[in-house]
């Protein structure tokens, strides 16, 4: 397994929707383990293809849920039915998410409290299960990278406007820019 750099916010992949996985083979599978190294490496609870330069639609979480499904899984060309998604503003102490693509940033919110995901494993057996709360914002942030999108880009006004200013400081928004988990200092400090 190998740990891979992830990309940073500007990377083409990241902005573009994802194609669907056509052949489940070993290639497939050799992916999926070095992305779950690489989101165990960078402390994630989430990670897509994209995030690793891959345009394909696979996203692995390692998340503890209260819901029927196992903690630590993949999902290859996932669906997501989800609740009705509150008009409210985002709490900002508790609607917070960061992006390993935005990395060391962290900004307020809002997204449906359910979702029911379907999907494939690794070898293109069905997967299905329900997400709630947190675990449900998991499946939603991670699924948004296969239609490239970041969460970045649902922010309201305000908070849109200080996470572009902050790519701008940092110099993203550019083709290139990556950073390695287990190498680079953690973004976000864990």
């Amino acid at each position: 397994m190998t740990v891979l750099p992830i990309t940073i916010w500007g990377e083409p992949v990241l902005h573009r929707r994802a194609s669907e996985v056509e052949v489940f083979d070993e290639e497939l599978r050799t992916l999926i383990e070095d992305m779950f190294e690489t989101n165990e490496a960078a402390n994630g609870v989430g990670l897509a293809a994209p995030q690793v330069g891959v345009g394909k639609r696979i996203f692995v979480y390692n998340y503890p849920n209260d819901d029927d499904a196992p903690e630590r899984g993949v999902l290859v060309n996932p669906v997501l039915t989800l609740s009705k998604v509150s008009g409210a503003l985002p709490d900002p102490e508790e609607h917070v998410e960061g992006c390993l693509s935005f990395p060391g940033e962290h900004y307020p919110l809002q997204r449906a409290e359910w979702a029911r995901v379907k999907g494939f494993d690794g070898n293109g057996n069905p997967v299905e299960f329900e997400a709630t709360g947190w675990f449900a914002r998991v499946m939603q942030h991670e699924f948004d990278h296969l239609d490239g999108k970041l969460y970045v880009n649902r922010l309201v006004d305000r908070y849109a406007k200080k996470a572009m200013k902050q790519a701008k400081k940092n110099g993203w928004g550019v083709p290139g820019l990556t950073w390695m988990p287990g190498v680079d200092p953690d973004p976000f400090g864990h």
